[in-house]
């Protein structure tokens, strides 16, 4: 089951993850998955942290009561660090969001269970380990390999999981487990330090998302890109000094 419908009768459901407060792209998704008539919507987290439009985003989260959200990391750091300890991004979110937004965040779990379905930010045991992709002593980014996929699922047996935080779309099957990152909506592609400095770039500037089915054969995946105007957030990006954050909603890279 999945939102109290049973699997047979659950039609479509949107997945969306990694919004990072880019509410033009969020609402480019949202009307795609309208006009297909998507109204089941989970959300794996990152939803506000960023320079561009948090309380935008907030608003059109708020505006569908049924979307089930988790937290992510950048949530959950929102919430944990001091103002000063904050990295630049998530300070310039901090510093626009009231007691009522940090509340809505608050309220978000971790993790969330709907029958079959399984939602973490990262994987089921924490929100900052790349799950379907890692990375190299060397800063290179490669799909993980089987076997290191499988000892982060440890014992978990969902038949779905739906996970995020890497920005990268991508999704593997382990025996009767199908595990789905949709990719980000509001941010393709960004510099990390940990566990080394390395580099993520999607090479689109499209708004990403994922949308499941059960079928006969069990679920399946559909990975759907949606073209977007990014010049707004890209303007709102470079006001706050991050050209980096403009350069990747432009064209989905860094470079």
């Amino acid at each position: 089951m999945i939102g109290g419908v049973a699997r047979g009768e659950a039609g479509r459901i949107g997945v969306i993850s990694d919004i990072h407060g880019n509410a033009d792209a969020l609402a480019a998704v949202l009307a795609d998955m309208d006009a297909q008539g998507i109204d089941r919507i989970v959300n794996l987290g990152d939803h506000l942290s960023g320079p561009l439009a948090p309380v935008e985003t907030l608003d059109l989260l708020r505006a569908r009561p049924g979307m089930i959200c988790i937290r992510g990391n950048h949530d959950r750091w929102l919430l944990e660090r001091a103002p000063d300890e904050m990295g630049p991004s998530d300070r310039v979110t901090f510093d626009q969001l009231g007691p009522a937004d940090l509340d809505w965040l608050r309220a978000l779990p971790a993790t969330v269970r709907l029958g079959d379905v399984l939602l973490c930010h990262a994987t089921p045991a924490d929100d900052l380990t790349y799950w379907l992709h890692q990375v190299t002593p060397e800063g290179a980014v490669l799909r993980r390999p089987q076997a290191g996929v499988a000892a982060l699922l440890g014992n978990e047996a969902a038949p779905l999981i739906l996970c995020g935080h890497t920005h990268l779309p991508r999704a593997v099957r382990l025996g009767g487990v199908l595990i789905v990152n949709p990719g980000s909506v509001g941010l393709p592609g960004y510099e990390a330090g940990m566990p080394v400095p390395h580099v993520i770039e999607t090479g689109l500037p499209d708004a990403s998302y994922a949308t499941v089915e059960h079928g006969p054969a069990g679920w399946r995946v559909s990975f759907r890109q949606v073209p977007y105007d990014p010049a707004r957030m890209a303007a709102m990006a470079r006001r706050h000094g991050q050209e980096d954050w403009a350069r990747a909603l432009e064209t989905g890279w860094l470079g």
